[in-house]
């Protein structure tokens, strides 16, 4: 088991709790977390570009000129790809990008990722993150407390003051235990868990 501090939204010590070696502290191996993050990046990919061949473009169907005595080249259709308003030749067509990885694979990248923010030192456990309203400079305050410019918040229930509250700073994000992916977590330099968020992620990976 290894331990970390536990503090509250003005950086004060509260506490300890203890995390999980094989989900906090295990070994990080980089290739894993390479090939979940292309996953995410492939699975947002819109893959809509479409181009019309030549079976799809409007024309076509007479022959422009006699094949032969006009000193021209020879043309069949309108719609060549040689044309000018004639279709594409190998042109993109509507895919699917996504890639499949395991789930045991996805958990372990998750772990992996939560414990290189560990072992960096950029694992911080809050007790609590209610704000008590919604204002973007009282947010600013509370990272500026816990000197945090750019990071993941991670909540266990809805904090809808906190989500609006930290919607238009750059740097943070807000996702529910749910939510939590490879790619925030690498994006992001700090990691800030809600305390109970902490028992959720260990069933959840455990599993």
């Amino acid at each position: 088991m290894s331990t970390v501090n536990v503090v509250n939204i003005k950086n004060e010590n509260v506490g300890q709790i203890e995390l999980k070696d094989d989900i906090f502290n295990r070994e990080v191996k980089e290739y894993l977390l390479h090939d979940v993050v292309r996953m995410q990046r492939a699975a947002r990919r819109s893959g809509n570009a479409c181009t019309k061949t030549r079976v799809e473009v409007s024309g076509g169907g007479k022959k422009p000129w006699r094949q032969k005595g006009t000193g021209r080249a020879r043309a069949g259709s309108n719609t060549s790809p040689l044309w000018r308003g004639g279709g594409v030749a190998f042109g993109p067509k509507p895919r699917d990008y996504s890639m499949k990885i395991n789930r045991k694979v996805r958990q372990q990248a998750l772990s992996m990722a939560m414990s290189a923010r560990f072992q960096e030192g950029n694992l911080i456990v809050v007790d609590d993150f209610t704000m008590e309203r919604i204002k973007t400079k009282d947010f600013v305050g509370i990272m500026n407390l816990l000197e945090v410019g750019n990071g993941l918040i991670v909540i266990d229930n809805a904090h809808e003051n906190l989500v609006k509250s930290s919607s238009n700073v750059n740097g943070f994000k807000v996702l529910s235990a749910e939510g939590l992916n490879v790619y925030d977590i690498l994006l992001h330099k700090k990691l800030i868990l809600v305390q109970p968020v902490i028992e959720s992620l260990e069933k959840r990976l455990s599993a």
